[in-house]
């Protein structure tokens, strides 16, 4: 694209035409003093501009992250954005930009401009995780001026990037996971009395197990892994949507007047309101099963996940967590895939339910159970309830 003239650069030359008409009616004497400045400022910025090149750009990307967390991304440029397998040096002058990124729906990202001097340092900006599921950063779109602002030119790079948003976690009443395993089992996790090795921090670590004196020693967070002392049961979760037409909204019962806000465009596209109800359950789904499976995996319990968008059997540990947490951000809506599973959960666009057995509990009651203990026993001490520790690593808002 060719460069344009800016409001700045559109003033200058009628200034500069003014001044030349002005000189050449008072014989030429102002000719110096307006008309040559405006000129060379104007061939200036125009060559400038027209010799910048598209330039290479690389994204540094945050660590993946719950729904509700500001992370910060930072945008390298020229040398430093090329990759080793790449023929391009990414070698050029810089240049003065207003940068723009354009990010997932499921983002928020800068809302203005970012101007810069491109090639000379990283940029940084905020984004926001808004949404769960596998989101995208860039391209990104540069608007390139020269020294004086005369001159403008917009160039597009269409570099990007990928992050996962995990849903958000609630706590799950320690009574409750309880029913779905041997009591014993928790209780030695609990205690976890046989110290196994120090190893390095792995996304997903619960808060509780970093050791903080060999942190305070090193640069790296360091956590204690304990070894399992007694066999413990593994737990199958099984999850699916329903989405009732014009009656109930699953199986739970509720009435069209009782239907989610997601409902209401019904009246106006029923395809478009099919579509967001059912996005809806599917992000309630992952909420609830990413709440459950997180908490048996602190209690030392392994589990196997089987959702819509897949199955993961999960050890306690760092990469279990992953691997549950990854499943949940990706599912989308589905049928219940296995009517053997030793909990199912049922989610439509209100909210989910547990089922085991023939019982059947709304996920909105055992999380408000859940937050009403351990908000009894804030501040008691070590002595206060095991749901006291189950938002360990994030309760989103």
């Amino acid at each position: 694209m060719t460069p344009d003239l800016t409001r700045r650069g559109r003033v200058a030359g009628v200034v500069g035409l003014v001044a030349a008409a002005s000189a050449l009616a008072a014989g030429g004497r102002a000719l110096d003093a307006i008309v040559i400045p405006v000129a060379i400022a104007l061939a200036a910025g125009y060559v400038q501009v027209s010799r910048v090149d598209v330039p290479a750009v690389r994204h540094v990307t945050p660590p993946d992250g719950f729904v509700g967390e500001t992370r910060e991304v930072r945008l390298e440029f020229g040398p430093d954005a090329v990759r080793s397998d790449s023929d391009d040096h990414g070698a050029g002058p810089s240049f003065l930009a207003d940068i723009r990124v354009r990010v997932d729906e499921g983002l928020d990202g800068p809302t203005a401009p970012i101007r810069a001097s491109v090639g000379t340092e990283p940029v940084s900006y905020a984004v926001t995780y808004r949404e769960r599921g596998e989101r995208t950063l860039g391209p990104v779109d540069l608007t390139v001026t020269d020294v004086f602002g005369l001159f403008e030119r917009d160039l597009a790079v269409d570099e990007t990037a990928a992050v996962t948003v995990y849903p958000p976690r609630d706590p799950v009443p320690t009574r409750f996971r309880r029913e779905l395993y041997a009591a014993d089992a928790v209780d030695v996790s609990r205690q976890r009395e046989e110290f196994d090795r120090l190893r390095e921090y792995t996304r997903g670590d619960a808060v509780r197990d970093v050791h903080w004196a060999t942190t305070a020693k090193r640069d790296e967070i360091v956590v204690k892994e304990f070894a399992a002392e007694t066999a413990r049961n593994r737990v199958t979760i099984a999850g699916g949507t329903e989405v009732g037409g014009g009656e109930a909204g699953g199986r739970g019962g509720r009435s069209g007047g009782d239907r989610s806000p997601f409902a209401g465009s019904a009246l106006g596209d029923d395809s478009a309101a099919d579509r967001s109800v059912s996005a809806a359950a599917a992000d309630e789904l992952a909420r609830a099963t990413a709440s459950l499976a997180l908490a048996l995996l602190d209690d030392g319990v392994p589990v196997d996940v089987r959702l819509p968008g897949g199955r993961v059997s999960a050890a306690p540990g760092g990469r279990g967590r992953r691997d549950v947490l990854e499943l949940a951000a990706r599912t989308g809506p589905g049928a219940v895939t296995d009517d053997e599973a030793d909990v199912t959960i049922v989610a439509d666009a209100d909210g989910a339910r547990f089922r085991t057995g023939d019982r059947s509990e709304s996920f909105a009651d055992l999380r408000r159970e859940a937050e009403g203990k351990r908000g009894a026993s804030d501040g008691n001490g070590p002595g206060g309830t095991d749901d006291a520790a189950d938002g360990r690593e994030v309760v989103s808002p």
